[in-house]
């Protein structure tokens, strides 16, 4: 065994002369473990929230989604769409129009976006899973419904059930005057609404969801579409996909993957992140004061001892090197016991979610703080607490003068 590893750990579990000492030692472990686990459990619960804004987007946003890389829409009719359907990996291909919009009930009034969409669009959406009120139709015995973010729906009072109130949607003319006039500038459609969806409320607040060839004759368009929404297989490499899809198309499109599409969302997300782990790191830095404040204690309570080593030939270095053991040790220790508290107490809210969000049930999108633990962040968090501990033993180790070690057995 390691000569300095052996006295540091006789240090540490002996009783002191003075018992202030074993009690300052006993804090800064005390300490470093809160602060550790303190790490781990924000850090997690925030993955939690994180995975959960992620998958209530990606309910919305497709694997892949192409747009024209200048202009706001693209002529379909000489799009390379069987090409590109026939990609392996590829499970649908869906042609999107989607424009901003009046939307009107009664004397209630918002303005969204209506999105146009093929038959097959909750299918690779899931968007049907997330209805509030009613049923995800967009047409049924020749009658065209439309699907209406719950945002969109509290605006304007819609009503679904046996007798729903047709919505007014008011789309600009494809014209290059103006008149002012809401009949002369404006095509003005109604739509019965068949459902209500609550995704997240940058969706729900601005949404409609129509059949693509109602939103045609509402915006005037033919062989236009704003953008085309790939679905990937599950087991398929999304990444080489796009890059052949990207391949195909050439620099007139632009194909942008679900982290792309919500990229400020996604930085932000990692930015908030780093700056909790920061500031938690930080508050953990203050706590380890202690362990120089233990540090300096026993070195003065050690110094018939290092007086002794130094008779039997250990220079300064190897003394230095047993208080730095010392104080890493508390680290170590301290950080390990943190990171099995922290995960412990995870493991526990994961399971049974005893610290609820809210006492309003159906208030929150989920009913308890949700937990993701990721090994890079228990990986991280050890390293950073192992060299903070270690640099706060550093600082009273190496005060240790020539002077001082030549102190003699009295």
């Amino acid at each position: 065994m390691n000569f300095s590893f052996y006295i540091a750990k006789r240090y540490l579990i002996s009783k002191k002369s003075h018992n202030i000492i074993n009690i300052i030692s006993g804090i800064s472990v005390a300490g470093i473990t809160v602060g550790t686990m303190a790490l781990i459990i924000v850090l997690s619960v925030f993955n939690g929230f994180e995975s959960l804004v992620i998958s209530l987007f990606n309910t919305f946003n497709p694997d892949l989604v192409i747009e024209a890389s200048k202009g706001k829409t693209f002529d379909i009719s000489g799009f390379p769409s069987e090409q590109i359907k026939q990609i392996e990996g590829v499970d649908y291909f869906i042609e999107v129009i989607e424009e901003n919009v009046l939307l009107q009930n009664g004397d209630k009034q918002h303005i969204g976006n209506i999105k146009g969409v093929e038959a097959d669009y909750p299918l690779m959406s899931s968007i049907d899973s997330c209805m509030l009120v009613g049923d995800f139709v967009l047409r049924e015995s020749g009658i065209n419904y439309a699907v209406v973010g719950s945002g969109v729906a509290y605006s304007l009072d819609v009503r679904v059930g046996l007798k729903p109130d047709p919505i007014t949607i008011f789309a600009p003319k494809k014209t290059k005057g103006y008149n002012l006039n809401i009949d002369q500038d404006f095509n003005s459609f109604n739509i019965l609404p068949s459902g209500v969806f609550s995704v997240e409320q940058t969706f729900d607040t601005k949404y409609v969801i129509a059949p693509i060839e109602f939103v045609k004759g509402l915006v005037g368009y033919d062989n236009e579409r704003t953008a085309v929404e790939i679905g990937i297989a599950q087991d398929a490499d999304v990444e080489n996909i796009q890059d052949e899809i990207e391949t195909i198309l050439g620099s007139n499109f632009s194909v942008k993957n679900r982290f792309e599409q919500q990229e400020l969302l996604y930085k932000i997300m990692k930015s908030e992140k780093w700056a909790i782990f920061l500031i938690l790191s930080f508050i953990l830095l203050i706590a380890t004061f202690n362990v120089i404040g233990s540090l300096s204690m026993l070195i003065l309570d050690k110094k018939k001892d290092i007086a002794v080593l130094q008779s039997m030939g250990a220079n300064n270095q190897l003394i230095r090197k047993i208080f730095l053991m010392e104080g890493s040790m508390i680290s170590i220790i301290g950080a390990f016991l943190g990171l099995l508290l922290g995960s412990l107490i995870c493991v526990l809210q994961m399971q049974f979610g005893f610290i609820s969000l809210g006492q309003g049930e159906g208030t929150f999108v989920v009913d308890a703080y949700p937990v993701v633990m990721q090994a890079l962040d228990f990986i991280y968090i050890f390293i950073t607490v192992c060299t903070i501990g270690i640099l706060a033993a550093w600082i009273p180790a190496r005060q240790i003068s020539k002077k001082y070690l030549e102190v003699k057995l009295g």
